[in-house]
C-alpha cells in the first residue's frame, strides 16, 4: 500500500483519517501544521499527501472553499475534495491517485 503524509490541523479529523487510512492498509505519517509537513517531505518521500488547505495558522479563509480548490487543482493538485466528504469519496480518490 501507500506511504502517505498526512497534515490536518483539526485533532478530532486527523485521527478519524488516520484510522480510514490504516485500516486500508496504508502507512500514515500524520501532521497538524504545514512548516512540518515540510520538514517531513524534505526527508522522506512518500507516494501521496492528504492536506486541508486552510488551516488555522495559515492566515486564510476569507475565500470560499470552491476557491481554494479551484486554486489548488491550478497550482498543480491531482485531486481534491470538499469537506465533508464520505469515506466512499475518500476510497475512490485513493484508488484515482494510486492506481489501485
Amino acid at each position: 500500500m501507500a506511504d502517505i503524509l498526512l497534515v490536518e490541523d483539526n485533532a478530532e479529523v486527523r485521527s478519524l483519517l488516520i484510522q480510514l487510512l490504516t485500516c486500508q492498509g496504508h502507512q500514515v505519517a500524520p501532521t497538524d501544521s504545514g512548516k512540518a509537513a515540510l520538514k517531513m517531505a524534505q526527508s522522506r518521500r512518500f507516494d501521496l499527501m492528504i492536506t486541508d488547505i486552510v488551516m488555522a495558522m495559515s492566515g486564510g479563509g476569507y475565500q470560499s472553499c470552491a476557491d481554494y480548490l479551484k486554486m489548488a487543482r491550478q497550482l498543480g493538485a491531482d485531486l481534491t475534495l470538499a469537506k465533508p466528504f464520505t469515506r466512499e469519496q475518500l476510497k475512490g480518490a485513493l484508488e484515482t491517485l494510486l492506481g489501485m
